[in-house]
């Protein structure tokens, strides 16, 4: 449907830009399952999108508690610490981003499933390749 199309991506902006997963999934999460029927082939992709949206938010964002407390624990700088986070972080959101548009527009939560473990393999195969961010 498009009706779900069009909302899985704005799920994911919006989450994405409110930084803590808890208070995502409180307040999103509740949205998201009143708009989808549980029959609707979209509405666990809808839940997931919402879900990884949170977590996306929560590696990225400076002011996340589990950012602080991993970086404290591992005794690093904090800012780095986040500074390393966003290139895993926003290659798999990115990927999520397009299967979650492919769901959206063919209503199949199994083609954007095999579409993301594909785009998943051949990034890192090309991110390996190219040695990008290693030093030489």
């Amino acid at each position: 449907s498009i009706f779900g199309g069009g909302l899985v991506p704005w799920y994911i902006f919006n989450t994405k830009y409110l930084h803590f997963h808890n208070s995502v999934i409180a307040l999103i999460l509740p949205i998201v399952v009143g708009v989808f029927n549980e029959g609707d082939p979209l509405f666990l992709v809808a839940v997931g999108a919402t879900l990884a949206g949170a977590v996306y938010g929560d590696h990225i964002s400076p002011i996340s508690d589990t950012t602080i407390l991993s970086s404290a624990g591992a005794k690093c700088n904090h800012l780095r610490h986040v500074a390393t986070q966003l290139p895993y972080a926003t290659t798999v959101m990115v990927v999520c981003f397009v299967c979650y548009i492919v769901a959206g527009f063919t209503g199949n939560p199994w083609i954007s499933l095999v579409l993301g473990a594909v785009l998943i393999v051949v990034t890192v195969k090309i991110l390996h390749k190219s040695n990008i961010g290693m030093k030489k």
